[in-house]
């Protein structure tokens, strides 16, 4: 029996992935998935034997991979999108979270962007984003499978007349015809992360070279960038969301203010930003408060804005902590009330927080080695009460400062 439907597209022969694809999109394929939607991975194996006992092995081994893939993705995209769409494994982990590329496709729109050309587009994640925002989109990946991925998602999400897919060299597409354009070079390789912007694929060479002759341009890259790899026409934007820092983006041409820097924190969309590089702020000796800024604050170069802000100073020169003598409330970082410092010293912590009865201890460390589930392992915790403990430097010196976070 013929289980392929007659509409998949032909797979070429001698792709197996590509044909495996192909199958899941089948009636019998759809089914399957359904059927697996919330299946325990612990089971896999039973539910492994029961499947193949009415479906071809190939077609069971694809559905359980996708299935495992849609439950990582949930994280990313949400238990409604996550449940209709496909994914690759490098699919999976390169695509932009929904929270992040919708922030970027509404900054493409409030500037009146009516069309994009997203380069690199993977799965789709950005497209999917720009489209539910207006926006006409050419997506476009080199890979056949990851096109076929990225097309079966528009679809899937009811978006197909707003994304067009092409497998195509993204260095020979015609930008030209589009409001803007989208680039998210590969940084993964054979051998995991790739650390050299020129090793990108494409190049970021490349890639900023496109975004400056279109209109508007955004240039997605890793937040770990060196700041020193950034050009001047850039305004560059690093995202955090929920307090981990996910991306940087570089935005391109009218509209966005080059030579700038930006921390924009979600789900809340608070944005700071400094027309040009900042200059040291001022250390000094720990205050009543200490205050943790956001990662995206900090990757920004943002933490004297915080320190001129809050009438405040570093603790050490080289450490993006906060303190100062009064209270600051602001959404860029966490407030603590500090309540002991201490040279670096096991013993004395354990007694003190023996004596304070702390039974939950949170543990903070820029500028130590010392990790924290192995410090909290070593004290011993036992107690009604709770503390936070920072593991730093203080004027050079290791330090311990204990306190509470302020309401």
């Amino acid at each position: 029996m013929d289980r392929v439907n007659a509409t998949t597209p032909a797979t070429p022969a001698g792709d197996p992935a590509r044909a495996a694809f192909a199958a899941l999109r089948t009636p019998e394929g759809e089914h399957l998935l359904a059927e697996l939607r919330d299946h325990d991975p612990a089971d896999e194996l039973a539910t492994a034997t029961r499947l193949r006992r009415t479906h071809p092995a190939e077609l069971v081994s694809a559905a359980l991979g996708q299935a495992r893939l849609r439950q990582r993705a949930v994280a990313k995209f949400g238990a409604e999108d996550a449940y209709r769409m496909y994914f690759t494994p490098n699919g999976v982990e390169q695509a932009t979270r929904t929270s992040v590329a919708t922030h970027r496709a509404a900054r493409f729109a409030a500037l009146g962007v009516r069309s994009v050309a997203d380069l690199c587009c993977g799965i789709g994640g950005d497209a999917i984003a720009l489209a539910r925002a207006g926006i006409a989109v050419l997506a476009v990946d080199r890979d056949p499978l990851t096109a076929e991925v990225a097309r079966a998602n528009a679809e899937a999400l009811g978006l197909g007349s707003l994304i067009e897919v092409r497998c195509a060299d993204v260095t020979e597409v015609d930008t030209s015809p589009y409001d803007a354009v989208f680039v998210d070079p590969a940084r993964r390789g054979g051998r995991g992360r790739i650390f050299d912007p020129e090793a990108y694929s494409p190049p970021l060479s490349w890639a900023t070279a496109a975004a400056l002759k279109a209109p508007r341009a955004a240039l997605k890259i890793a937040p770990g960038i060196p700041h020193e790899a950034i050009g001047p026409e850039a305004e560059a934007e690093w995202i955090s969301d929920g307090g981990d820092v996910k991306e940087a983006v570089l935005w391109y041409g009218e509209g966005f203010a080059p030579g700038s820097f930006r921390a924009t924190l979600l789900p809340s969309g608070a944005a700071l930003t400094a027309p040009a590089p900042l200059p040291a702020p001022p250390v000094g000796p720990v205050g009543r408060y200490l205050y943790e800024p956001d990662g995206a604050v900090i990757r920004a170069h943002l933490v004297a804005d915080i320190v001129e802000r809050c009438g405040g100073r570093l603790v050490d020169e080289t450490i993006a902590y906060v303190t100062s003598d009064v209270p600051y409330s602001s959404p860029y970082v966490a407030g603590y009330e500090i309540t002991d410092r201490l040279p670096f010293n096991m013993k004395r912590l354990k007694a003190l927080l023996r004596e304070r009865e702390v039974g939950v201890l949170t543990v903070k460390k820029r500028g130590s080695a010392v990790e924290p589930e192995e410090l909290r392992r070593r004290m011993k915790l036992s107690g009604p009460h709770s503390a936070t403990v920072f593991l730093t430097r203080v004027a050079g010196a290791p330090t311990m400062l204990i306190g509470h976070p302020l309401e």
